[in-house]
């Protein structure tokens, strides 16, 4: 189904761009406005080290570099994050992985706008390996979105990685740092397609497309 939907939005886009982050910046010399327009960051939120590699946490992650691999993004590290710049056909954007751990993953903000924000993380509320685009709403338990929210408000567009609920007798905490399993890693690249729509098209015509039932 995702990769139907991703085929009808390049062969047929939306005719504005509906989202409330603006274009993407040209790669060009210019724009009609009389300067390239801002980019958005894509922010992967994650743990920093190799402990929690592979954890349902950092489903986040994961995605980061999916996206970079696919785009030739060339990671660097700053004081509080690692940063990839990467090109969509004529669009940019940069890649974000804060490494300051998920309680204070707004720290890794820096100087980007609330509005310019695509966060991917992970979602206990939807079933293990589902992929949903969201405008705003609570952090529901997260601590990396409640970090950023605290610090920036929550007018972000949000995309969502199913990884269920834990099961009985098992804590949230432990839960989210144990192994992810096969479901949320094979929501990956479908999670890295709907980031590229986006800032493709727009956040509506990527929820019109992702949040679907399979």
């Amino acid at each position: 189904m995702w990769k139907k939907a991703k085929r009808m939005l390049r062969s047929n886009p939306p005719r504005k761009r509906t989202s409330n982050l603006g274009p993407a910046r040209s790669t060009g010399e210019g724009t009609d406005s009389g300067g390239p327009l801002r980019s958005p960051a894509v922010f992967g939120l994650g743990n920093p080290g190799r402990r929690y590699e592979r954890t349902r946490h950092n489903a986040g992650f994961l995605v980061a570099d999916e996206i970079g691999r696919r785009n030739g993004g060339d990671w660097r590290k700053k004081k509080r994050s690692e940063t990839a710049e990467i090109n969509l056909g004529a669009l940019s954007a940069t890649l974000v992985k804060p490494q300051t751990f998920m309680n204070d993953a707004g720290a890794a903000l820096g100087g980007f706008l609330t509005e310019d924000l695509i966060v991917v993380h992970d979602d206990l509320d939807l079933e293990a390996g589902v992929v949903r685009v969201k405008l705003g709403g609570g952090a529901g338990g997260h601590n990396g979105l409640r970090s950023i929210i605290g610090r920036r408000g929550n007018e972000f567009i949000r995309v969502r990685i199913g990884i269920g609920r834990p099961p009985v007798g098992m804590t949230v905490t432990d839960y989210v740092l144990s192994r992810m399993d096969s479901a949320v890693k094979d929501a990956v690249p479908r999670a890295a397609d709907a980031v590229e729509a986006v800032i493709e098209f727009g956040p509506e015509a990527a929820m019109n497309s992702f949040n679907v039932r399979d």
